[in-house]
């Protein structure tokens, strides 16, 4: 029997008890929902100041995109179906995210579970089959999001076309995924065109405005998950902890502790930080912050 190495995620989830696994992987309707209507109240709280163009008002769009962008995580959770109990609030909650962040749901689904079962795959992981940074125009670049717009509208006409190539999209979902991409940009073109008819320019201008200075603190987030991680199986070693203060963590929805996330998927976002406590002494990437992440970013292309 092969002993299982010390940083193995797979050896510390076959250690839980019955009663750890069913205590962690509870879903809960009213905790999701709790967390659901403060990030929403706040959204829509700044999208309310910045509509009144209280004075000021153009500072209030960039928490207001950040908020938005945000919106990703809880897309990402809501495609394991694990922040409610219902599973068609998850199905819903999915598709008002996906909407907001250009992320069509069903085939962000199939891209992320590629990723979670590939995890730091080079030649099997979708997230790696775009170029990483590797100078500092290259990083800047990245930061800015342009990119990654462009990739997602992309892949959005090119689903909604029916072309959609994607190994680890089954043949059968096919269908679905062009009828998705098609009914969301149908809701694009409706919104913006009302928009648009009835004089809305300020309203429209400005939540695009809000979605473009909102990613660039997206990519600065998200380049942490496996930034600088090696190419190994183990999630405790190709995933990073970032350990940040508890604003950050309620706004990526507990994903900071994304080590722990991809070691066991099926634990809700508000059950990360109780199996944070379990495993923390087994993380072998962490970081003090995303500062600090950064920083040893910038340094390492330097070099």
């Amino acid at each position: 029997m092969t002993k299982k190495a010390p940083d193995d995620h797979k050896a510390l989830l076959a250690a839980l008890t019955p009663e750890q696994r069913a205590d962690l992987t509870r879903r809960s309707n009213s905790k999701g929902l709790v967390a659901l209507s403060v990030h929403f109240g706040l959204m829509f709280c700044c999208w309310g100041l910045v509509l009144a163009q209280v004075t000021g008002w153009q500072l209030i769009v960039l928490p207001l995109g950040v908020l938005i962008l945000f919106l990703f995580t809880l897309l990402h959770e809501t495609c394991h179906r694990t922040p409610f109990k219902s599973k068609r609030l998850n199905v819903v909650v999915s598709w008002i995210c996906g909407i907001l962040v250009l992320l069509p749901p069903n085939w962000f689904r199939y891209f992320y579970f590629e990723h979670h079962r590939y995890t730091q795959d080079l030649l099997r992981d979708p997230e790696l089959q775009s170029s990483k940074p590797e100078t500092l125009w290259q990083y800047v670049w990245h930061v800015t999001g342009l990119p990654v717009w462009f990739s997602q509208l992309k892949a959005l006409i090119i689903n909604a076309s029916g072309q959609c190539s994607e190994r680890y999209i089954p043949d059968s979902a096919r269908q679905t995924i062009r009828t998705e991409s098609q009914i969301i940009i149908v809701v694009y073109v409706v919104v913006i065109s009302c928009l648009v008819i009835s004089g809305q320019f300020h309203a429209l201008a400005s939540w695009l405005a809000a979605l473009l200075v909102g990613q660039p603190f997206l990519r600065l987030y998200l380049m942490a998950e496996h930034g600088r991680c090696p190419f190994v199986d183990s999630m405790f070693r190709n995933t990073r902890t970032t350990l940040t203060n508890r604003l950050v963590r309620q706004l990526a929805w507990n994903m900071p502790f994304h080590a722990e996330h991809h070691a066991y998927p099926n634990v809700p976002f508000y059950n990360l930080p109780q199996f944070h406590q379990l495993v923390k002494h087994r993380l072998m990437a962490t970081s003090a912050g995303y500062r600090e992440f950064h920083r040893e970013v910038i340094q390492a292309i330097k070099r």
